[in-house]
């Protein structure tokens, strides 16, 4: 099995600080993606939690997920959670070192405080002193949190003083990106209110055995879940139950238990389960079997055997800013592209790691995970090559038209109704029949970046 080493690299490590102003969690950074390019610690919030220690139950949630192997559990798994700022919320996501459970923790605008953030994907740093540390926070005590550096550090740092590195299978990679893709064929089986919602979990088993193997299925009946035998018309699969058991740091807090899943023909299959919390959701998606991760699930191999899936994705990768909720329609219009094959190409895109889903909001949101993302993109030269004109400024915006320095040479990209041209023998060749060239793709960078980046914090 192929594998890579991934290091991440922090200023310093996370810690939870107590001084006069009260209480202070600060959540180093690793490098990551932002519109303005790669950046080494980026920066994405600084303000308080309306519920912090719900807050800190839920982050602890993720971490138990990205420290756990549910299947063959003698082997060690451990990796940092990845942050993303999608500009009206904190997304902290993580996946098990057995392939075969996703976590998030969505930290909405009102858990916020109604404080924006910035926008962007990194991992964050959650060491075991600061675990111990978040396990004692309790009561209504405020709470400030900071994601990324200081604002007076963000200039000042010399060097990264804290270095991890953990060794990463293409299964667990592939896992990763390909669960989102799953949830998206999800939908909204059954919905329980708190007291039933506490009921259920409390009932289901926290550690595997004879009881927890195979398929098990569970029914809406009423206003609760009951078990069946076999999987009747409405029933959701509900494979290897002690993996839901790290619901239990949140589940005191649950206004309500939401189940997703596909509709049932017999066999295994994925499940998510969210809890809805103040100002937060945290869900678990569980893959069909506890011995079974998402790696290799094949549910998108139609969607990107497709002639223009990998174009068509090239295309809209650009067309994203970060968005909580990535709408077809739009994509479509501003790319030229029909919807089907916008959502082919988000299906693609999931599958690189390049957006999530979110089952609360039926929809793609836009994330870049931050792990050897130059295997996914070596076979995109275009793509390398635009990021590389938009990151050396040598790109130009006038109006509709953009002047772009390649080389010895300057091109001219005009937007007519959404659609580019550039004069370059790229488009000269090929008209946009086979995508658009590395300058049109750099000056969609580039305006993209310029409309998310005078909206950031």
């Amino acid at each position: 099995m192929t594998r890579t080493v991934q290091a991440l690299a922090y200023s310093r490590p996370s810690a939870l600080a107590s001084s006069q102003a009260g209480r202070s969690l600060g959540l180093e950074t690793a490098g990551g993606s932002t519109p303005l390019g790669a950046e080494a610690h980026p920066r994405f919030f600084a303000g308080f939690l309306a519920s912090p220690h719900i807050a800190a139950r839920g982050l602890l949630a993720v971490a138990d997920v990205a420290a756990a192997r549910y299947y063959q559990r003698t082997l060690l798994s451990s990796l940092d959670p990845v942050v993303t700022g999608n500009g009206d919320r904190l997304r902290f996501e993580s996946f098990s070192g057995c392939c075969g459970v996703y976590a998030r923790l969505d930290v909405l605008s009102e858990g916020l405080e109604g404080v924006g953030t910035g926008h962007g994907t990194t991992n964050v740093d959650v060491n075991n002193p600061l675990r111990e540390a978040l396990s004692r926070i309790g009561g209504d005590e405020p709470l400030h949190l900071r994601v990324g550096p200081q604002e007076m550090a963000v200039t000042t740092m010399d060097g990264a003083v804290v270095e991890k590195k953990v060794p990463l299978p293409d299964r667990w990679l592939r896992g990763f990106a390909e669960a989102q893709v799953a949830s998206a064929s999800f939908d909204l089986r059954a919905e329980l209110p708190a007291a039933e919602a506490v009921r259920f979990l409390r009932s289901l088993p926290k550690s595997s055995g004879a009881a927890t193997r195979g398929a098990q299925w569970v029914v809406p009946a009423g206003r609760a879940l009951r078990p069946t035998t076999r999987p009747v018309s409405g029933a959701v699969c509900l494979p290897g139950p002690q993996r839901l058991a790290t619901l239990q740091r949140v589940l005191r807090y649950a206004s309500a238990l939401r189940v997703y899943g596909p509709v049932a023909d017999g066999a295994a299959t994925a499940s998510a389960w969210e809890v809805v919390l103040p100002g937060m959701r945290l869900t678990l998606t569980l893959s069909p079997d506890a011995s079974r991760g998402f790696s290799g699930e094949g549910g998108v191999l139609e969607a990107l055997a497709t002639d223009d899936a990998a174009a068509d994705a090239e295309l809209i990768s650009v067309l994203l800013a970060w968005e909580p909720r990535i709408e077809p329609d739009r994509l479509a219009a501003e790319s030229g592209l029909p919807v089907e094959r916008v959502r082919a190409a988000l299906v693609r895109l999931g599958t690189a790691g390049r957006v999530g889903y979110d089952l609360a909001d039926a929809a793609y949101f836009h994330r870049e995970l931050p792990y050897d993302a130059d295997r996914a993109e070596r076979h995109n030269p275009r793509l390398v090559a635009a990021r590389r004109l938009a990151r050396e400024g040598a790109v130009v915006l006038d109006g509709e038209v953009a002047a772009v320095r390649s080389g010895d040479r300057s091109y001219q990209v005009r937007e007519r109704s959404g659609a580019l041209s550039c004069t370059c023998q790229w488009w000269a060749d090929y008209r946009g029949r086979r995508g658009p060239c590395k300058h049109a793709l750099a000056v969609r960078m580039v305006r993209r970046g310029a409309r998310v980046a005078g909206g950031a914090l």
